[in-house]
């Protein structure tokens, strides 16, 4: 009897029509050994960017399939303990925060072209705003699973949310970013002074004999708020693919390790990536729809994963088929 208490047990809690998301009791040797992991990979990942410099393509695409590898190695780990639905769930998350995280790496390359901030230096901003959405994202999954669990027709209420923010993001403005960065800008100044120049990797400075924000500190800031903000869209969605707290921190966590890696990578490619914001809000409105109706309907895990992988596949196919047109034009012209 000992020996079954300590085993993860997995429940498939059920409605009228049959299935619905996985509930699993997950003891809290995995809840320490899954933080575990996190702080092992943030500290490697610290000490590996000790020093301040300009990552190369070459550095950013290796670190992004390490971080993507990890990710996916972290799936068999849930198949292999907590069964094929976990892992369902746990890739239709992954895949939902990773596709949405894109997003915020053509918003942070807008900030830090808005702020100035030198290439070699948006490592060590990224690292601590990575840090901090961490904290950000476990308070709102938290939240959000008890909300759920207590009131059902919040679903409805989220659901309806990110239709409606699935609509705004295919509407995408060109100048996104700069409204965040100017706001942030103007609520640090309220709270401390902030300089103009730079002191090395430091957030914090001396002016007049008086602590002042560095522009990198500025920088964070702007970060940290825009993630609130992309918090309040990914969350709820990947609410809509599972309701168990483990897997949905997981599949954020794992998604949101490899973003700097991310950044450095496509942040300057945004223009190869045309249609990626229908395919984004496309995601959020299938999302938003599936969730407003869970509570009567529940579509199998795997269909969903299918519908929204197809969505990204034809995104990058037309995307680059965009692009070779552009770039055929443009030789063209140059002709």
């Amino acid at each position: 009897m000992t020996v079954e208490r300590n085993l993860p047990l997995i429940r498939i809690a059920a409605d009228a029509d049959g299935s619905k998301f996985v509930d699993l009791d997950v003891p809290p040797g995995a809840w320490i050994g899954l933080l575990a992991v996190i702080v092992a990979m943030l500290a490697i990942d610290l000490y590996r960017h000790r020093e301040a410099h300009a990552p190369t393509a070459r550095e950013a695409a290796t670190e992004s399939i390490i971080w993507v590898t990890c990710g996916l190695a972290f799936a068999v780990v849930i198949a292999i303990t907590f069964g094929g639905d976990a892992f369902g769930e746990y890739i239709s998350g992954y895949l939902i925060e990773k596709s949405l995280s894109v997003d915020n790496v053509f918003v942070w390359s807008m900030l830090f072209t808005t702020l100035s901030i030198p290439v070699k230096y948006q490592h060590r901003v990224l690292f601590w705003g990575i840090f901090g959405a961490l904290a950000l994202r476990a308070i709102f999954i938290v939240l959000g699973s008890a909300l759920i669990a207590r009131f059902w027709w919040l679903l409805l209420v989220f659901g309806v949310f990110l239709v409606y923010t699935g609509a705004k993001i295919i509407r995408h403005r060109a100048d996104e970013g700069e409204e965040e960065a100017t706001r942030g800008l103007g609520l640090l100044r309220k709270i401390m002074p902030v300089t103009d120049d730079l002191d090395g990797q430091k957030f914090i400075t001396r002016l007049g004999g008086k602590r002042a924000a560095t522009p990198l500190l500025a920088a964070l800031f702007v970060v940290e708020i825009t993630d609130i903000i992309f918090a309040v869209d990914s969350v709820p969605a990947i609410l809509a693919v599972s309701n168990e707290p483990f897997l949905v921190f997981a599949s954020n966590a794992f998604a949101i390790l490899g973003l700097r890696a991310m950044y450095f990578l496509l942040a300057n490619a945004k223009e190869r990536f045309h249609y990626l914001s229908h395919a984004l809000g496309g995601i959020l409105i299938f999302v938003g729809l599936k969730m407003a109706i869970s509570h009567w309907y529940h579509m199998n895990t795997y269909v969903s994963l299918a519908i929204i992988v197809t969505m990204l596949i034809a995104a990058i196919v037309f995307s680059q088929r965009h692009a070779n047109r552009v770039d055929a034009l443009a030789r063209d012209l140059a002709d």
